[in-house]
């Protein structure tokens, strides 16, 4: 057996193992103050567990939408502009517009808000790795749970399709995952 004897102050010790492992009763989490004394105590921790995958997903979710809400208002401003300057961009080679755009960049605000949710999300999905990394089945298993929910409650897909577009614009294909790393934040 690989138990690690952690300094418990109580007179049950830490069990913890870096092999696959069932343990309950005096099982520790992250530090010392987390020993599982009772089956109410590993009951609590695996609600947790699981309840604290769902809330990094709904953060994972916020993000997105809050990035969804800023394009809006980025096209919504483009919009108006290009009503403004509708009759200033004659190409003079064919007489038709010339290829424009417009960039827009966000506030420092909306930046701090930006990295809040997405520090929320990476501390929320590491703190879940570290959880992880004691190898407790049932752990892991809360873990399976909360990802399943928490992409069941706050990650419906939604698809737009726009059929008053031009036939002269080119189309972009279906997007696929546009997470950075799509475990761990």
């Amino acid at each position: 057996m690989h138990d690690m004897d952690m300094g418990s102050s109580s007179s049950s010790e830490c069990k913890i193992s870096m092999l696959f492992n069932w343990y309950t009763i005096d099982a520790c989490f992250l530090s010392e103050g987390w020993h599982i004394q009772n089956n109410g105590m590993f009951a609590a921790t695996c609600i947790g567990t699981i309840l604290l995958v769902v809330l990094v997903e709904f953060f994972r979710r916020a993000g997105k939408e809050y990035d969804n809400l800023l394009t809006r208002q980025f096209e919504r401003q483009a919009a108006a502009r290009k009503t403004a300057l509708a009759g200033d961009w004659l190409d003079c080679a064919g007489g038709k517009h010339a290829r424009r755009a417009l960039r827009f960049r966000v506030t420092p605000l909306q930046q701090l808000a930006r990295a809040f949710l997405h520090a929320l999300t990476f501390g929320g999905a590491y703190i879940i790795m570290l959880l992880a990394m004691y190898f407790n089945v049932y752990v892991i298993i809360c873990i399976f749970i909360g990802a399943g929910l928490g992409k069941f409650l706050c990650d419906w897909m939604v698809v737009q399709i726009d059929l008053d577009l031009d036939q002269d614009e080119t189309h972009e294909g279906a997007k696929g995952v546009e997470e950075t790393t799509v475990c761990c934040g």
